[in-house]
């Protein structure tokens, strides 16, 4: 097993993400705090899996992993999640491919997340910091928040934002292949299934900036998941809207 640069991975999936990558890789090289990126491309037919490969042979930071297709977010993410854990990362992030979430931002995660289990990035946290969204879109972001919050229990501002980083053991706490959502309410139940344990969750603020390049992966089926899903954690919990009672 090839030993690792550093302590921090970034774990960026990508479909079609060729315009992006190139500079969000030099952006995370550059970094004050030495970070590796895992690319988890599913099959790009521009060519993203290609490109990532050639910037893979010129940093020894970067990483690849080759997906046959396109199977969702949550997927992409699992498969990330267990190639960091065969290796030896202590902390290891979710990020967006599109420049949505800006890199810079992963020190403020850094230290936000030294006394936690589980930081998760907040455009909500005192005040709205959202750039280039629609007002619909924001309404129906800000009204899923209400919903997860109201649902479950979970005091969180921004419960279904996928920038986030993850303490290692937080992370091996999970059984990953149990992980049942793919889409947004992907973000929702990772964060359930480590708060409900009693573990400490944080919040950072951060901006978020919608893309300039590509395309939304939104979708209708990807709404209707997440309303389902928060229900399910709930039953999950027994019911439960805080965490379960920790067993001395």
């Amino acid at each position: 097993m090839p030993d690792s640069t550093g302590k921090t991975l970034v774990i960026v999936p990508t479909y079609n993400e060729r315009e992006n990558l190139p500079a969000l890789a030099e952006r995370l090289l550059k970094l004050s705090a030495p970070v590796d990126l895992l690319v988890v491309d599913d099959n790009s037919p521009d060519g993203t899996g290609r490109l990532a490969d050639e910037l893979a042979a010129k940093h020894p930071q970067i990483h690849v992993l080759h997906r046959p297709g396109k199977a969702g977010l949550g997927r992409a993410y699992i498969a990330g999640f267990k190639w960091a854990l065969e290796r030896d990362y202590e902390f290891i992030f979710e990020m967006d491919g599109d420049f949505s979430h800006n890199p810079d931002d992963i020190l403020r995660f850094l230290a936000a997340i030294t006394d936690a289990d589980l930081a998760i990035g907040s455009r909500y946290s005192n005040g709205i910091r959202v750039i280039n969204w629609p007002l619909r879109r924001l309404m129906l972001s800000l009204t899923a928040a209400s919903y997860v919050r109201i649902i479950t229990g979970m005091p969180f501002t921004d419960p279904t934002g996928g920038f986030k980083c993850f303490r290692r053991h937080a992370l091996a706490s999970l059984d990953l292949d149990a992980v049942k959502s793919n889409g947004y309410s992907f973000q929702i139940e990772l964060t359930h299934k480590i708060w409900r344990q009693g573990m400490k969750v944080v919040e950072a603020p951060i901006i978020f900036t919608d893309r300039f390049q590509g395309t939304s992966k939104m979708s209708g089926a990807i709404v209707r998941e997440a309303v389902w899903m928060v229900w399910s954690l709930l039953f999950q919990n027994g019911l439960r809207r805080s965490p379960r009672p920790q067993k001395m």
